[in-house]
């Protein structure tokens, strides 16, 4: 057990430096991105949104069509 307990104190000592690192590194990653311009996101979003609109229509025709199959069938 008392390896253990120093093991972890080793491990509680090291953390600023990690830590530090780990910013460090995430500085150098995110000179790394690019980034999207203006334009493209819009663009990309105007498409998302016109497939989820599109899509929505073609589940509620299909919804309608078969809602009127089952009233003609059941009536």
């Amino acid at each position: 057990m008392a390896k253990d307990t120093t093991s972890e104190k080793k491990s509680e000592k090291k953390q600023p430096g990690k830590i530090r690192k780990w910013f460090k590194d995430l500085r150098v990653e995110f000179k790394k991105v690019v980034w999207p311009t203006k334009k493209t996101v819009a663009n990309n979003t105007s498409v998302v949104v016109g497939v989820i609109v599109l899509s929505a229509a073609l589940v509620g025709g299909v919804d309608e069509v078969f809602l009127a199959l089952f009233r003609t069938i059941y009536n």
